[in-house]
């Protein structure tokens, strides 16, 4: 098989699987907003004298708005 045509493979195989990642991107996070409420969440533990595996709990649930 010559290059030429590996090339052209190469290049219809992307142009058909472009839509498809395209339709994968992931939404931007406000990394400020989250820095904040990783912030006040770690106010809250520390508190509440919270350390080790409970402290870890309450954070994720914090962040997860539970």
């Amino acid at each position: 098989m010559k290059i030429s045509a590996i090339a052209a493979a190469l290049a219809l195989g992307m142009l058909i699987s472009a839509p498809v990642y395209a339709q994968t991107a992931t939404p931007k996070v406000d990394a400020a907003a989250k820095a904040a409420k990783s912030a006040e969440c770690s106010k809250e533990a520390d508190a509440k004298s919270l350390h080790g595996k409970e402290r870890k709990k309450f954070r994720a649930d914090c962040l997860k708005g539970k």
